[in-house]
């Protein structure tokens, strides 16, 4: 029987430690169905409760829903390497996690930085992946940029002004500064008024030095080594059924989703109505109603 983790609304069926590159990790599984859903969390350096603790009832449909801790994240290892932030690593992680769980090829969701990350899957281990589930994400980081810029001059000239110049001296802890992003996360990231217990657990195991390596100071100035990730064009390549999730008012904005839609050769798409970035804690009745109409096809 599998350890019981506090604060689970459902407990995972199996829990078991994967070795991959730089360390091991911590893999969660529910259900046992044939039909396999692996989940690729956001951040990046978010623990994955927000996703699997909302997504692991999907069990009761006959599927088995698998998910992990990424490295450095959660219960799994914590190695200081900075050379270990990458995409590509992190995409050879799921791969060395699908493979070591023995399950077949995946319906891989993933929802955010996890939407990167199954997309880098998806190029480098094509017949491992059985359809895409492509949820508050993008292919290209760079043109997710101008839409963050759009996104903050919507707050008005003065108050993007004192953001850029904060940002050039390097004072984003200023109120300020702390009170604009505030306003940009209601719009764009969670519009709740209360945060889910799961979201919650994820957003206090936040490992910030990942985050700002990879991202930078917050959600709307991308300045790590995510800044250049750009795989737009080669997504014409994905051939598997693919289904995009966008929030009305998504911080990836539906723009960058219709980008995506338009190069991929087999996808549909669907925007949610009075969401932005946390569509599945949201809308979750017409998210999860979307989600499973896909899965069944």
């Amino acid at each position: 029987m599998a350890e019981r983790l506090p604060g689970l609304e459902r407990q995972p069926d199996a829990i078991e430690v994967v070795t991959v590159e730089g360390g091991d990790v911590m893999t969660y599984s529910f259900g046992s169905g044939d039909k396999v859903l692996m989940l690729a969390n956001g951040g990046p350096g978010l623990p994955c409760d927000y996703l699997r603790d909302s997504h692991s009832h999907l069990a009761d449909e006959s599927l088995r829903v698998v998910t992990w801790d990424q490295l450095g994240t959660g219960r799994s290892e914590r190695p200081t390497d900075t050379a270990l932030w990458t995409v590509e690593r992190y995409a050879r992680e799921m791969e060395q996690v699908r493979s070591a769980l023995d399950l077949g090829p995946v319906h891989a969701l993933g929802q955010s930085w996890g939407g990167w990350i199954v997309i880098e899957h998806a190029l480098t281990f094509p017949d491992q992946v059985a359809s895409l589930i492509l949820s508050n994400t993008t292919g290209e980081v760079p043109y997710l940029k101008t839409e963050q810029n759009r996104l903050r001059a919507a707050l008005g000239s003065e108050t993007m002004t004192m953001m850029l110049r904060r940002e050039a001296e390097g004072s984003t802890d200023h109120p300020e500064y702390l009170a604009a992003i505030e306003i940009l996360n209601w719009r764009h990231v969670h519009r709740l008024e209360e945060m889910p217990a799961a979201l919650q657990r994820s957003m206090d195991g936040m490992v910030f030095e990942i985050y700002q390596h990879m991202w930078g100071p917050n959600e709307f100035v991308c300045i790590g080594n995510l800044s250049t990730f750009d795989r737009l064009a080669d997504m014409a390549g994905i051939a598997c059924p693919c289904f995009i999730v966008v929030g009305e008012h998504d911080e990836l904005t539906t723009a960058c989703a219709m980008r995506m839609h338009h190069v991929l050769p087999d996808s549909r798409i669907q925007v949610f109505r009075n969401a932005s970035h946390s569509t599945c804690f949201e809308t979750p009745g017409p998210y999860f109603e979307a989600l499973s109409t896909f899965l069944e096809t």
